[in-house]
């Protein structure tokens, strides 16, 4: 194996061992193999580049070219015309996987789902690794330098995962690191001269080699030992201050992960646990929702906690922002035990909680009412009690409501700047006719449950712009969908709103005891209301129960006097679905009106014109680099057939017979054949030779058999009397000659030989020097006549303007 293909394999074998270390981020972590594959296309595109003999520059961008096309096929071939022309909708389809992707990786913590989008980002960037490893290492022969993109790719991997097991990652990382190292120190070495392989002494190259291998061996064991007896200390890395475990200490902040990143994993699980069940005295228990955070903030991407200021749990919660005395309620005593299965810093509470009798070290959050833990205090094993409220506002409260406080909707009703306009469009749509915030809330939520969307966990985890538009164009998501869209078309309405995280209602067990299990968990829209404060609606179809302060007709005025809303139903044309008493309750969400009008989404959608000239541009690039790949063989096939043609019917011989000698330039031809043949086959040619020591020396190197030789022989002894002969001599056809010695060297050649002769052979450098000479004739032809035109020019301003010719005598 020669330096180079060496330093190629341990290139993809480092590259490939440190891309071990990103599997625990996803699960299942079947993409490794795709990423394996992508590696070693890598290498083989930088191989074959290297072969061509083109400008170092040029092979990476090549490389790339031929990843990137590689990536498509495997990820987007389905959206590729005949499977094979990268277009317009391929790159959609390729654009739509990372937007999911970059959403999921925003969202999950590691072992994040095995989504599509993931796996492509993943994938292409351990194949940007591969082909800057084999870059460094190899075409520019700085295997050091390509320590760094290693590095980088082992540091994201374990930075993000952590584990027990890092350890492994760091030995396997380092391991192909250090292979690739010794490979080219032998390299480099072998460069002083030859390097014997027995016993050497201090100072020969052998002995180097082999100080360099213990010593990376030595510095590894260390690594790895060393770490074991070394006091370890918080550096800081991922805390956010405080005292260093994220929470800020007592009387600090904290902001968290994303609690969408739970219930997005519980609701995929392949078999649902129970995580905790609780006993309620509650008259109503459908309406008792277990909810564990609020997500306030909306940048675009997607819904978030702010940053959350804590306190102490104090003994009597305060009273919820926006509540009244005026507003009816009861209050509900419930006893909850968590399990062993549901490992949270959120405390599941009912809302709003009065008082939370609960051992550990947890924090109070005012403005979303929630517990979280501190010091890493979890749930597992938890037992605690709960005083709460359970509201029972009328409809006619609910319209009567005040402006909210400023404060109130300046926060929550802030919107990203690139909101596409279709979520507000869609707004005004659905709540056309509806005077009142409390009627364009039911309004949202009865449109969302009509019947028109499809409940589904097919659909990738989002909260931001894309996910809420494809959302609305597809009509089919799951909890987190429905509860992100409803919250920022109300706020579009001017209508303070946040998205809460929690449980549905769990499974009824009798006596007041109920199951809660990893399918329950749950979002669902908050919005505000001055006099009742935040309220839950639920707007997603079959989950969860609709709340009974939504289950009034929808009035378009509502009356002062009034103690509850009128039955009649409203005779005005809208937008969204209409509020007939067939729609009360349960019934109106299993899509039991059949009369709703629903309201056509339509979503702008059109490809950037930059992505499809680049989508051009990468498919002209790679036929480009196909055709550079396949012209050596092509060339060399027309090339041995007008050679040897001449074997089968003699230019300017009868049609029907004749004689069938070759002339002297047609016998050089198959001598010309027959040392290409040999040189495609591993043995360059020597200009230096006779005709007979070479056709001695291709047998003896090519392991010729009696037959081959003696055909080499006869080509050898017609090219000699070609050249020293006095007179033109007969020469019977020496194509059979030729090919038999060619079959000879291609079996003594082996598979790898033979294909590499056929693929990339190297006498096709006879065009790349004929092309060099022709330049340079052109070059020197050009330099010759510019001096002639210069020198005219010059002797012609030399000449005095006012002499004349001499007359002719």
């Amino acid at each position: 194996m020669t330096t180079r293909a060496k330093l190629t394999l341990y290139s993809a074998l480092a590259t490939a061992l440190g891309a071990l270390g990103l599997t625990p981020l996803v699960t299942p972590n079947y993409w490794v193999f795709l990423a394996i594959v992508q590696i070693f296309v890598a290498a083989g595109a930088g191989a074959g580049l290297r072969r061509l003999a083109l400008p170092r520059l040029l092979v990476v961008p090549l490389q790339l070219v031929v990843v990137c096309y590689t990536l498509l096929l495997t990820s987007v071939g389905d959206a590729m015309p005949f499977g094979l022309v990268p277009g317009a909708r391929a790159l959609d389809e390729v654009n739509n996987l990372l937007t999911a992707g970059g959403s999921d990786i925003q969202q999950y913590a590691s072992p994040a789902p095995a989504h599509p989008g993931i796996q492509l980002i993943l994938i292409s960037s351990v194949a940007l690794v591969a082909v800057l490893v084999d870059a460094l290492a190899v075409t520019f022969r700085q295997a050091a330098a390509a320590g760094l993109p290693l590095l980088a790719m082992y540091s994201v991997g374990t930075g993000l995962s952590g584990g027990s097991e890092a350890w492994l990652w760091f030995l396997l990382a380092a391991s192909g690191f250090l292979l690739l190292l010794f490979a080219e120190g032998q390299d480099r070495l072998s460069r002083w001269g030859r390097v014997f392989h027995g016993a050497g002494t201090q100072g020969t190259p052998n002995a180097l080699s082999h100080s360099g291998h213990r010593i990376g061996l030595v510095a590894l064991v260390c690594a790895l030992i060393v770490p074991v007896f070394v006091p370890q200390g918080d550096l800081g890395l991922l805390s956010s201050g405080g005292n260093g475990d994220g929470t800020g200490g007592r009387g600090g902040s904290v902001t968290s992960l994303n609690p969408v990143v739970a219930l997005t994993a519980n609701l995929n699980r392949p078999n649902a646990v129970d995580l905790f069940s609780y006993t309620t005295d509650s008259a109503d228990p459908s309406q008792m929702y277990l909810r564990i955070a609020a997500l306030d903030s909306f940048d675009g991407v997607q819904w978030k906690a702010s940053e959350q200021h804590l306190q102490n749990v104090p003994k009597q919660l305060p009273t919820p922002e926006g509540l009244s005395a005026t507003v009816p309620s009861t209050t509900v005593n419930t006893d909850v035990r968590i399990s062993d299965d549901l490992s949270s810093e959120w405390l599941p509470l009912p809302y709003p909680a009065d008082r939370v009798q609960v051992p550990g070290d947890w924090r109070f959050e005012a403005e979303s009412r929630a517990l979280i833990g501190d010091n890493g205090q979890k749930t597992n094993g938890l037992s605690y009690h709960v005083d709460s409220r359970n509201l029972q506002p009328t409809a006619d409260q609910l319209r009567l409501a005040t402006t909210p406080p400023p404060d109130i909707l300046q926060k929550y009703t802030k919107l990203p700047g690139d909101l596409p306009k279709v979520v507000a469009e869609t707004a005004k749509q659905v709540t056309a006719g509806k005077d009142t915030p409390y009627d364009q809330a039911v309004a949202l939520q009865n449109w969302f449950t009509g019947g028109s969307f499809t409940y589904s966990l097919k659909v990738d985890a989002g909260t931001g712009n894309d996910a809420i538009v494809k959302f609305l164009r597809d009509k089919t998501g799951f909890c987190v969908h429905f509860a992100a869209t409803m919250a920022a078309m109300a706020r579009t309405l001017g209508i303070p709103a946040r998205v809460a995280i929690g449980f549905a209602p769990g499974a009824d067990k009798g006596g007041g005891q109920f199951i809660e299990r990893s399918e329950d968990y749950h979002a669902w829209p908050e919005l505000f209301f001055p006099g009742t404060g935040w309220l839950r609606f639920e707007p997603t179809p079959l989950r969860g129960s609709e709340p009974s302060y939504t289950r009034g007709d929808i009035a378009p005025t509502p009356s002062a006097g009034a103690s509850r809303p009128t039955s009649e139903p409203s005779t005005g044309a809208s937008a969204g679905p209409s509020a007939s008493s067939a729609c009360v309750g349960p019934g109106h969400r299993i899509g039991d009106c059949g009369t709703d009008a629903p309201v056509a989404v339509t979503v702008p959608h059109r490809t950037p014109w930059w992505l499809s000239w680049a989508a051009l541009a990468s498919f002209g690039t790679v036929l480009l680099l196909l055709a550079l790949l396949a012209a050596p063989m092509l060339w060399r096939v027309r090339l041995r057939r007008r050679r040897l043609g001449v074997g089968r019917h003699l230019p300017g011989a009868p049609p029907g017979g004749g004689s069938s000698e070759l002339t002297d330039a047609q016998v050089l031809a198959a001598w010309d054949e027959l040392i290409d043949s040999a040189w495609d086959l591993g043995i360059p040619p020597d200009e230096a030779g006779t005709p007979r020591l070479t056709a001695r020396r291709i047998a003896e190197n090519g392991r010729l058999d009696a037959t081959a030789t003696a055909a080499a022989g006869r080509v050898a002894l017609a090219t000699e009397q070609v050249l020293y002969a006095r007179g033109p001599l007969p020469h019977p056809p020496l194509g059979p000659d030729v090919r038999t010695t060619t079959a000879g060297l291609r079996a003594a050649a082996g598979l790898r030989g033979r294909a590499r002769a056929v693929l990339l052979p190297a006498s096709s450098a006879r065009v790349w020097w004929r092309l060099t000479d022709r330049v340079m004739t052109f070059r020197e032809n050009l330099r010759t006549r510019a001096a002639r035109a210069g020198g005219a020019l010059r002797a012609k301003l030399r000449r005095p303007a006012g002499r004349s010719k001499p007359e002719q005598p």
